[in-house]
């Protein structure tokens, strides 16, 4: 099917955003309650987004190409007599990707008369027909109907670009508000996490958290039938233990000849002891959670809360073996772990390089978080097995323990 005539005439470009603006919030409200509180809340936004968001045409002029040139006849006016011709019919077929439904609104600014052409799902078609046989003549007239719809699309683009910036904005907030509306209407409120309590002799700790008390679940969505409530390390608890093992790392490192020395049970057993000294619960080794055992797990009653994986680097398999035995550790209770690596190797860029590369190749990675502005740490979205809606927060922390040199 084509779009043949004028271009960029059919309606206002800014009545279709206004209008898709409307369907937006409609489609948050029509989405099954079961549904979005069973979908983790990035995919439900990344999914309307994606639904949403508009790809302004862009012209690929280093693909254009041209169909065989067609002899044909037609009739010129002169001095009030009819004479027949010969004229030349060429049609230039210029490829483009984006939303072909740009084509038929009028941007503002737009352009009267408006450019002429056929679009089709994959190309535009620009079409001259005259009796000029003169390549150059021809190329430029070809040429400036081009110079017309791209000046076209430009226009569009800067109307669409505020369009694309305002889902981005609108969607998460009313994503949120729909679930948060919907949790209350079960008498559950979401993100409560763990409540905290501060130790009465926390200040006589040197090291920069306080004892913590993990003491209550917080809730999240279960992938069954109907929704149903599950606990979860709270987010600010989980960043705390993220902060003790990123300052015990940050000891280790300083302390060459002391790392040397350690294997990665002794350096295992360091962490938990840095662990227990601000929370008040359980960090234990080798504990058995699921099917298998982990490094390091914190818990809180019978629920495993944290979990962590310590390896040494002895080559990318070492990154896809440790995600196979944490993800295989991983229950519904389970959200939130971490996996250290202990690199003794010089060329340590190049080593957190190829492993950040073996994370996201793994089958179960959704996607990339942030990673702090020097490199210590880098977050993932996992899901568990056989489960994309059932999603871990996963922290990659490297630990540099370089070999002592001659000066040490």
């Amino acid at each position: 099917m084509r779009a043949n005539g004028r271009l960029f005439s059919h309606r206002e470009l800014r009545d279709h955003l206004h209008k898709n603006l409307q369907k937006l919030t409609q489609a948050v409200d029509a989405w099954d309650p079961e549904k979005l509180l069973m979908t983790p809340e990035a995919d439900a936004i990344e999914e309307l987004t994606s639904a949403f968001r508009i790809v302004v045409p862009t012209l690929d002029r280093e693909g254009v190409g041209i169909e065989p040139v067609k002899q044909g006849y037609g009739t010129v006016e002169r001095f009030g007599d009819s004479f027949r011709v010969t004229q030349n019919t060429i049609t230039l077929l210029i490829p483009y990707t984006g939303d072909r439904a740009i084509f038929t609104l009028r941007p503002n600014p737009y352009m009267d008369p408006a450019p002429q052409g056929e679009v089709t799902d994959t190309e535009v078609r620009l079409v001259w027909t005259g009796q000029s046989t003169n390549h150059e003549f021809v190329r430029r007239a070809l040429e400036e109907r081009i110079t017309e719809i791209t000046k076209c699309l430009d226009w569009a683009r800067a109307n669409v670009n505020g369009y694309n910036t305002q889902i981005e904005q609108v969607i998460p907030q009313r994503v949120q508000a729909r679930k948060q509306a919907l949790l209350a209407s079960r008498g559950l409120e979401a993100s409560l996490g763990f409540p905290i309590r501060k130790r009465t002799d926390a200040d006589t700790y040197e090291v920069p958290l306080v004892r913590k008390k993990i003491k209550t679940p917080s809730v999240r969505p279960s992938t069954g039938a109907s929704f149903e409530p599950e606990p979860v390390l709270a987010d600010a608890d989980y960043e705390d233990a993220l902060r003790v093992l990123k300052n015990a790392r940050n000891q280790l490192e300083r302390s060459p000849s002391l790392a040397e020395e350690l294997d990665e049970e002794k350096i295992r057993d360091l962490l938990l002891l840095a662990l227990n000294s601000q929370f008040e619960g359980a960090a234990a080794g080798e504990v058995f959670n699921f099917k298998g055992k982990t490094d390091i797990l914190i818990r809180v009653e019978d629920r495993h809360v944290f979990i962590g994986e310590c390896k040494f680097w002895k080559g990318p398999k070492t990154i896809t073996d440790t995600l196979n035995q944490l993800l295989g550790y991983l229950t519904w209770r389970d959200t939130k772990a971490a996996v250290l690596l202990f690199v003794r190797d010089k060329a340590f860029s190049d080593i957190v390089t190829k492993a950040l590369a073996r994370l996201e190749a793994h089958p179960n990675f959704k996607r990339r978080g942030s990673t702090d502005e020097f490199g210590a740490r880098h977050d993932f979205i996992f899901h568990v097995d056989g489960d994309p809606s059932r999603e871990v927060r996963l922290a990659f922390l490297p630990f540099h323990l370089r070999p002592l040199g001659p000066g040490d």
